[in-house]
């Protein structure tokens, strides 16, 4: 958790210092995203006399679930803080629920615009769900393990097919993040277009120290799915000190990533995103039967 913690707070920097560093832009410190919430944490919300409590305790409880989330999350060899089989299930609904409370809060505004807004979310968050789900069955299949750590723990890169697997399944997730955090190529988080925003059009309304809320939450969920790669890669057997830096170094390397692909990659036409998006529980579905037929629940004469 506090390693997750400690990259988060780099993550959305690094990305805007790629960024700015391709357009040949002055590049702002790395922690220039931490400064400019410190001073959104200083000033105090502003809210509107049409919302009700929903809209005042929503991105509280987004902040929090991200922030619970990170509880569930090993790295390595290092056992998440909460365990249980089936725990990744729990971690999903968990993001979830900070995702439909920041709908609820965007439709309790009464703006059209922060309900379209919502209305995009939902459905962009609802298609990815079975890309996320197969593929964390299929890795438990693969490992025989239905936990976060164990399925990690056990997931071991010593074959041509596992390293299939482990490539597909960092490819999988790279995406399911650039959905669940509304960036490229689903949304374009610096358009200023109304009618093209997903995630910056349903918070238009917040201010100061909820929007804070808002974008560490962001931070938060960066760094972790960036964990959730890093145990593709990162091997238990390692020792300790190497874990820890290559999950740093997998965490700079995810958000040079990120940086490079929203750089070059442009946003997706709009009824193009359900076919995109759709495309990662293909691929899920493309690993599911290849670990059926790596464990034999398949054989093919």
């Amino acid at each position: 958790m506090v390693l997750i913690l400690i990259s988060s707070l780099f993550f959305v920097g690094i990305i805007v210092k790629v960024k700015a560093k391709i357009a040949a832009r002055r590049m702002p410190p790395i922690l220039q995203p931490v400064y400019d919430a410190i001073r959104l944490f200083k000033k105090g919300a502003v809210y509107s006399r049409t919302t009700s409590v929903v809209f005042k305790i929503a991105p509280l409880i987004y902040f929090a679930s991200a922030l619970v989330a990170t509880l569930f999350v090993p790295i390595g060899s290092f056992g998440a803080f909460l365990s249980f089989e089936g725990d990744f299930v729990f971690f999903a609904y968990l993001m979830g629920l900070g995702k439909f409370m920041m709908i609820v809060s965007a439709m309790d505004t009464g703006s059209g615009f922060e309900g379209m807004g919502a209305n995009r979310e939902s459905l962009y968050s609802m298609l990815v769900e079975p890309a996320f789900f197969i593929l964390m069955g299929s890795v438990a299949l693969f490992t025989n393990n239905i936990s976060f750590h164990d399925l990690f723990l056990n997931f071991n890169v010593d074959t041509n097919l596992s390293y299939i697997i482990g490539i597909a399944s960092i490819y999988v997730l790279v995406f399911i993040t650039m959905v669940e955090n509304s960036r490229m190529p689903v949304d374009d988080p610096k358009t200023h277009l109304e009618l093209t925003m997903v995630h910056e059009v349903m918070v238009l309304d917040n201010s100061g120290f909820d929007l804070a809320l808002i974008h560490v939450a962001s931070w938060l969920k960066f760094s972790i799915f960036g964990a959730l790669i890093s145990n593709f890669i990162i091997q238990s057997s390692w020792a300790v000190h190497w874990q820890i830096a290559a999950f740093f170094g997998i965490q700079v390397a995810f958000s040079f990533a990120v940086g490079v692909l929203e750089a070059f990659r442009a946003r997706n036409k709009m009824e193009k995103n359900p076919q995109w998006i759709l495309m990662l529980s293909a691929i899920s579905v493309v690993i599911f039967l290849t670990v059926l037929i790596i464990t034999q629940k398949i054989i093919l004469n």
